[in-house]
């Protein structure tokens, strides 16, 4: 049953919730991530896929910090010709919005992959424009404007959904790559990937990771990830933006929401607490809305901004 206190509107998508799965957390079944949504999400995002199947690197993948997960999965993944068939399942299981991750090595490719995804049922597809540990995709794609900008394009005019770009904290000025997409078509941004970051082990003095390198989320990036929400709202104060990094608990969605997001994408969490962590957060933003007298979690979105 639908909550009107909880409920919104991005994009066209609507969700029951402001809640959503962060995409990378869990497999790409549509059984996990049924699973989640009877959690409690308010909408999932998949694993990326992109046009080919890709195994990935090889273990060691993802390393504990002290506030956080390092990992570089190298987006392993089965093709979007084969999930596809995944897509179309979840579709007959999930009574939630279901975005697709989508990647690839050219414009041309992110465009194909996307227009599949849509064509099997996604209700969106988000665009992982922004991966810090694989070469030729995300990062180089995700930092430049231009190619950005050519990738949103082309995705905008192979299909009709929302699309949503995930975009980098590991550059100079997020609103300069937030302006870009928003320009090139962009429905909704989501803000942050993970931060570029590594692990070294004493003992063997070497780096942790097979890849040397990977990408930091969970609580160490909710301050980057929040400044760059804030960043962004104030640079493109109509643009919907869906906050991720480091959100935990009631009190991380709201402050995101404050900042300016109108719902919140939850990863790491759930390795940190469990799958139940989507209805904690919302049973805590619940009361907090009702303790602050408000009628709706979209009254609160911005408010950080008030003068």
């Amino acid at each position: 049953m639908e909550n009107n206190l909880l409920s919104t509107n991005v994009a066209g998508l609507q969700l029951e919730n402001p809640t959503i799965l962060a995409s990378g957390v869990l497999g790409y079944s549509a059984e996990s991530l049924n699973r989640v949504a009877k959690g409690g999400a308010g909408g999932v995002v998949t694993k990326s896929i992109g046009i080919e199947p890709r195994v990935g690197y090889p273990n060691p993948t993802v390393v504990q910090a002290e506030a956080g997960i390092i990992n570089a999965m190298g987006l392993p993944n089965p093709g979007i010709d084969v999930y596809a068939q995944e897509i179309k399942f979840c579709k007959t299981l999930l009574r939630v919005p279901v975005i697709v991750s989508v990647f690839g090595y050219s414009a041309d490719e992110y465009a194909t992959v996307a227009k599949k995804a849509v064509a099997a049922g996604a209700d969106a597809v988000e665009l992982n424009v922004s991966c810090p540990h694989v070469q030729f995709t995300g990062a180089e794609i995700g930092q430049n404007p231009k190619h950005l900008a050519e990738v949103v394009e082309k995705v905008k005019a192979a299909i009709g959904k929302p699309i949503l770009v995930k975009l980098s904290p590991n550059v100079a000025d997020i609103t300069v790559t937030a302006r870009a997409a928003v320009e090139a078509g962009a429905d909704v941004l989501t803000a942050v990937n993970t931060l570029k970051a590594m692990a070294i082990d004493s003992e063997t003095m070497r780096p942790i990771l097979s890849n040397l390198k990977g990408g930091l989320s969970g609580p160490a990036v909710k301050p980057v990830a929040l400044r760059c929400v804030y960043d962004v709202r104030e640079a493109l104060p109509d643009v919907p933006i869906i906050g991720c990094g480091g959100i935990t608990d009631w009190k991380d969605a709201v402050e995101f929401m404050l900042a300016g997001a109108s719902a919140v994408q939850v990863g790491t969490a759930i390795g940190l607490e469990n799958p139940e962590v989507f209805q904690t957060i919302t049973k805590g933003v619940e009361v907090y809305l009702r303790k602050k007298n408000y009628r709706s979690v979209k009254e609160i979105v911005n408010l950080a901004h008030r003068s």
